[in-house]
């Protein structure tokens, strides 16, 4: 076991309750978002490429959870409501809605995933999952707004894991969750392995897969439970990386941050057209005038010839030698066998096909437009 008394005397870092399985298991471990974390076990590639074919674990505990709860769901959601885009009122019993926390600008302070319990007995709370790095300045946000007879209860008692890929869900049936029939976005409770949890059918890879929310005091049973069966391998946070940029996934901080609104980061989809009509959320004016007439800019994908791969930061130039952009995630893609990258370009160049030019450690390097994601998303829907 680590002391992780000694530890916190050593640095700042703070440890979820995996950390010594992480330790165990040989991962190599990486200051991220205020904790120490695991980069990677075996290998990026290695790790991404059983992803895809089997189920990766992931510790994603870190993650801020918190509980809004207010006396009825039309209180609670109109509550939400003032800080975020979405339609928060018609999410229905059961699911889970994808959002972001708004400035005044219609930037982006955060995003997050909001959830309803299938229960009429939980019928004025909604479940919160937010950024590790932003959840403190989140929660507060958030309080500082809410109405008398709302209340926020964070859930820093509470786990998160994430089992994504294509044997997901054969792995939870094995373990005794009755999770096959759930489309995607679903939120409910569900029994694994003989432990409550919380569960949705999400995640952050592109693939079909799960978030499993559960105490703290269950989390080591559950991951080796987990891990157990022979289609699970722990993954860790280098992977999960490729795999969402190969999925077209927004990472907060480098695709989307304050200074990016959902319209230029091409997530109006997360927009309902309800709230489209009425605004009611901060920055309002700015997203619907961007709805109606354009965004001046528009995140693309990018996929640079050759193999080298075009890092965050890199300038992104029309062919004609013209700064129109800046590459905002890049790397390497294993699905595909290529670099892939993401990035911000003005929304004259913003069509797929078009040529473009990346400056590489001062060199142009050839490289096009393509629609996002590079590789399909397999999210479950239903039969």
């Amino acid at each position: 076991m680590v002391d992780h008394a000694q530890a916190a005397t050593e640095t700042p870092l703070r440890y979820t309750p995996l950390y010594d399985r992480h330790v165990a298991l040989g991962a190599r471990m990486v200051p991220f978002a205020g904790y120490s974390m695991p980069v990677q076990y075996e290998g990026i590639i290695a790790e991404h490429a059983h992803t895809r074919a089997a189920a990766g674990l992931f510790d994603v505990s870190h993650m801020g959870q918190a509980f809004l709860i207010g006396p009825d769901h039309d209180t609670t959601a109109a509550a939400l409501e003032r800080l975020v885009p979405a339609d928060i009122r018609a999410l229905g019993r059961g699911r889970q809605r994808y959002t972001q926390f708004l400035n005044p600008q219609g930037g982006i302070l955060d995003d997050l995933m909001v959830s309803r319990s299938p229960d009429a007995a939980d019928d004025g709370t909604l479940m919160l999952i937010v950024n590790a790095a932003c959840k403190d300045d989140d929660f507060a946000h958030l309080e500082a707004s809410l109405p008398a007879g709302v209340r926020l209860q964070r859930a820093d008692d509470r786990a998160l894991l994430a089992l994504q890929g294509p044997k997901a869900v054969d792995v939870l049936v094995r373990l005794g969750a009755d999770v096959a029939d759930w489309p995607f976005m679903t939120a409910s409770q569900a029994t694994i392995a003989g432990i409550d949890c919380s569960v949705t059918r999400s995640g952050y890879t592109g693939e079909d897969g799960f978030e499993i929310s559960v105490r703290n005091t269950n989390a080591v049973a559950l991951w080796d439970a987990l891990v157990a069966d022979d289609d699970v391998k722990p993954i860790g946070l280098g992977a999960r990386d490729s795999l969402r940029l190969e999925g077209g996934l927004c990472l907060y901080g480098h695709d989307i941050d304050q200074a990016t609104t959902p319209v230029e980061a091409n997530l109006l989809w997360s927009i309902q057209k309800r709230r489209r009509e009425e605004g009611g959320f901060p920055g309002d004016h700015v997203i619907r005038e961007q709805i109606a007439n354009g965004a001046p800019r528009l995140r693309v994908g990018i996929r640079p010839e050759g193999r080298a791969p075009a890092r965050e930061g890199t300038e992104i130039l029309s062919r004609d030698g013209q700064p129109i952009g800046t590459v905002t995630s890049g790397g390497f893609g294993p699905t595909v066998n290529g670099p892939v990258a993401m990035g911000y370009v003005a929304a004259a160049h913003a069509a797929a096909g078009t040529p473009v030019t990346l400056m590489v450690r001062g060199k142009p390097l050839a490289a096009e437009v393509v629609a996002l994601p590079f590789v399909p998303a397999r999210f479950y829907r239903g039969r």
